[in-house]
């Protein structure tokens, strides 16, 4: 598949080459992002990092069907530590805000400061992240958190943040192409607890 997203790769230091950690959701929002990659002679590490993801059960669903993925594809791969409980020290007292809310801004930063910590300790010099692939979410918010999270890690090591938008290009029919294709679990909730309420409310407003 050729696509017509350009390639907007930050600029980098030096010429040097870019090293990418590619933060990760789910397989739905990521296998369109990975085969464009691929396509552009871009090889990610992809690195999970999702303790927002409730209940416990549905973490590992969503796990296993992007590590079945990737390993189809020889991508390399790196599962975070899964804590529920310190993410919702992070979104504590948020639990009422809307979706695109403070609430998410939060977990967006939560999860892109780990990522950026790990870049930094492993010689990655970009950060990138598929939860801009998704419509429901604020790309305003992710370009934000991305960013405090690399400034976060700026006295370890110089990492970019990779805003792109990837809704873009055909990106979004190819998704859509691919879920069905291999028959990925498609959640309909983008993770935890609240935003299960919320879709829950939205899928009974639609009956």
């Amino acid at each position: 598949m050729k696509n017509k997203t350009p390639i907007v790769l930050p600029e980098l230091n030096n010429a040097a080459e870019p090293k990418v950690l590619l933060h990760c959701c789910c397989a739905p929002c990521s296998s369109a992002i990975l085969e464009w990659c691929e396509n552009n002679h871009i090889k990610p590490t992809v690195f999970y990092s999702n303790s927002n993801i409730f209940p416990h059960t549905e973490y590992f669903h969503r796990l296993n069907e992007i590590k079945n993925f990737l390993l189809q594809r020889d991508i390399d791969f790196v599962e975070d530590t899964y804590d529920h409980d310190l993410w919702f020290e992070h979104i504590k007292g948020l639990e009422n805000e809307p979706e695109r809310g403070q609430r998410c801004l939060n977990c967006f930063e939560f999860r892109l400061k780990r990522a950026a910590l790990y870049a930094a300790q492993h010689s990655y010099n970009v950060l990138a992240t598929t939860l801009a692939s998704s419509r429901w979410k604020s790309l305003e918010q992710i370009a934000s958190a991305g960013q405090r999270a690399v400034e976060s890690v700026a006295e370890i090591s110089k990492v970019v943040f990779w805003n792109q938008n990837w809704r873009k290009g055909g990106l979004q029919e190819r998704r859509n192409s691919l879920l069905k294709e291999y028959g990925f679990y498609n959640q309909q909730y983008c993770g935890c607890e609240y935003s299960m309420r919320s879709s829950r409310s939205i899928l009974k407003a639609d009956i």
